[in-house]
């Protein structure tokens, strides 16, 4: 393949950025990563996604690829020599597709946990999160992974999560561990055996100063809660 450019753009904490930043990782392709201020949007960013101003945004050879999954669909197409991240077969990538887009529900009620949610509203939205990781769970059942022994699509559209666990329990008054062991133990097994993994995703203390931060500039009050750390 002749040489590629390929630039990034995209913000330390996102959990979208960091499924393609996962992405990239796996299939081994070198990139120029670019931080955007999200409070002072760069001109690039405005141009290459006009329609939603949002990261991360993938620019290959000067042409943009947005939204996350769609962004690790594109690698996985492009980049196929190495590391494929959706199943071989029409059914399985049927099926890995409609779990990410549930997974995409579940991302939209974390935050509405950790940064707006008070009062019977967080309690409800509390209850409608772990029952989401719930299912999640289930269709993980005894596998590795959730493609089976291969890490694939799924996997790298949810263990963004596990940087997260501390703010959600913080916040939310969650044990994750508590109500999904398995969950648990395949976000570590993720951490341990990817390099991909561990090498991207952020410290779960940093999130959580982020996620308080961000709380301060919408007024949320301050959780009393001390959360069990996902580790």
């Amino acid at each position: 393949m002749a040489k590629q450019e390929v630039i990034l753009l995209d913000f330390w904490a996102s959990m979208y950025g960091m499924r393609v930043r996962i992405a990239l990782a796996e299939k081994g392709v070198s990139y120029e990563y670019r931080e955007e201020d999200l409070r002072n949007k760069s001109q690039l960013l405005l141009e290459m996604n006009p329609i939603h101003k949002k990261i991360p945004v993938l620019i290959h050879n000067g042409k943009p690829i947005c939204e996350s999954n769609i962004i690790v669909e594109y690698i996985d197409e492009v980049w196929k020599d190495k590391a494929p991240l959706l199943p071989s077969d029409t059914y399985g990538r049927a099926r890995a597709r409609f779990l990410v887009d549930f997974i995409e529900k579940v991302y939209h009620n974390g935050r509405i946990l950790v940064y707006k949610a008070k009062g019977e509203e967080h309690e409800t939205a509390r209850k409608e999160f772990i029952d989401s990781l719930k299912l999640i769970e289930g269709e993980l059942g005894d596998k590795p992974y959730f493609g089976g022994d291969s890490f694939g699509y799924v996997d790298v559209s949810l263990i963004p999560f596990y940087a997260w666990f501390q703010a959600y329990e913080t916040f939310g008054e969650l044990n994750v561990e508590q109500d999904c062991p398995k969950l648990i133990a395949w976000a570590k097994r993720c951490f341990q055996n990817k390099e991909s993994v561990s090498n991207v995703l952020p410290e779960s203390v940093k999130i959580v100063a982020f996620v308080q931060h961000v709380r301060n500039i919408f007024g949320v009050g301050i959780s009393t809660s001390k959360g069990k750390g996902s580790g």
